[in-house]
């Protein structure tokens, strides 16, 4: 049976696909099945856009935060179904909707998917995790070459769409000199740095 959506802390997350562009040596479905007390997020098949939204909508989503397309997978692999399930909750409720991804998007549609998200979406925080094309592919494995590039144009295009866009980077691997890159990157781009504790 798919878990497509659980709760961590006051959030809701949405689990939509297990396909990924990256293999990062931290990423929490390395340690297990689930995340965060859930069930399994490894997933039989991929939900239909009906079955998201039925997932997500079966919550009482006064009680949340906030919604989080954050799963067992890059949640842009899915964009359409994301945006459509996005703007099914939008129609029913003020809720805070985030999208956390690699940051690879426009590379996976070959094309600027970020006007997709414009008054669905209110927060994008995209994984940097080094700040050279060689750290990132060490750290996390993309299946092309150019990653971080890809990454910084990605970011620049979507602050024109979404209110808030943040970085993040995992501190226990990124050395401290590579994490001064990345602060330089954000400044560059003006969008601002979370530095996260790996999850375990």
């Amino acid at each position: 049976m798919n878990t497509i959506t659980y709760i961590v802390g006051d959030s809701l997350y949405v689990n939509i696909t297990n396909r990924c562009t990256n293999r990062c040596e931290f990423c929490i479905r390395n340690l297990g099945d689930g995340a965060y007390g859930s069930n399994s997020l490894w997933l039989d098949s991929e939900p239909t856009e009906k079955e998201i939204i039925e997932s997500i909508l079966s919550h009482d989503l006064s009680k949340y935060k906030e919604l989080v397309y954050c799963g067992y997978g890059e949640p842009m692999m899915r964009v359409k179904e994301l945006v459509a399930s996005a703007k099914a909750v939008k129609e029913v409720c003020d809720i805070k909707i985030r999208i956390n991804t690699n940051g690879h998007g426009n590379f996976i549609h070959k094309s600027d998917i970020t006007p997709m998200l414009d008054g669905c979406i209110d927060v994008v925080s995209i994984s940097l995790n080094s700040s050279t094309e060689e750290g990132y592919a060490e750290v996390c494995h993309p299946v092309f070459s150019g990653a971080l590039e890809q990454i910084k144009e990605f970011a620049g295009l979507v602050k024109e769409h979404v209110p808030t866009v943040i970085f993040s980077v995992v501190e226990t691997t990124v050395p401290d000199e590579d994490i001064e890159g990345c602060k330089a990157i954000a400044n560059e781009l003006g969008i601002p740095l979370r530095i996260r504790e790996l999850v375990k």
